[in-house]
């Protein structure tokens, strides 16, 4: 069982460090915003030991590696940045719970960074929607 959990955490890092990087670097070179700084340092989370999941990954036969008709159509930055900010935080309470199992203290760093990207969500759809207007009255 516990190599099972190490693969699932070894994926769940993954997914949220990843979904975070999509909207860091939108952040960063679309609007220029300093909450691409924020991003940053969460998703440079200290994980102890974490060669130690790497071992269990398998992603060559991961069942669910296929994308979704809904994962390969994206409408516009707005909905990037909605889906990689729900891939992070989805993944951050994964990690969260299952750290219970081995680690207290990390499992209360996931679930801190997960309230963390609900607060930058709404500061970035925020953004987007200021950005929006702005160039509306331009």
């Amino acid at each position: 069982m516990k190599n099972n959990l190490y693969r699932s955490i070894d994926a769940n890092i993954n997914r949220f460090k990843e979904g975070i990087r999509v909207v860091e670097d939108i952040l960063r070179y679309e609007f220029s915003s300093p909450l691409a700084l924020k991003l940053k340092e969460l998703r440079h989370i200290k994980i102890p030991d974490y060669e130690k999941y790497i071992k269990y990954r398998d992603s060559a036969e991961d069942i669910l590696k296929k994308s979704t008709k809904d994962e390969l159509k994206r409408l516009n930055l707005k909905d990037i940045i909605i889906s990689n900010l729900k891939r992070s935080q989805e993944s951050a309470r994964v990690l969260e719970e299952i750290f219970k199992l081995f680690d207290v203290n990390l499992s209360e760093k996931f679930k801190k960074a997960r309230y963390l990207l609900y607060n930058y969500e709404k500061e970035i759809l925020s953004l987007i929607e200021s950005e929006k207007l702005k160039n509306e009255n331009n």
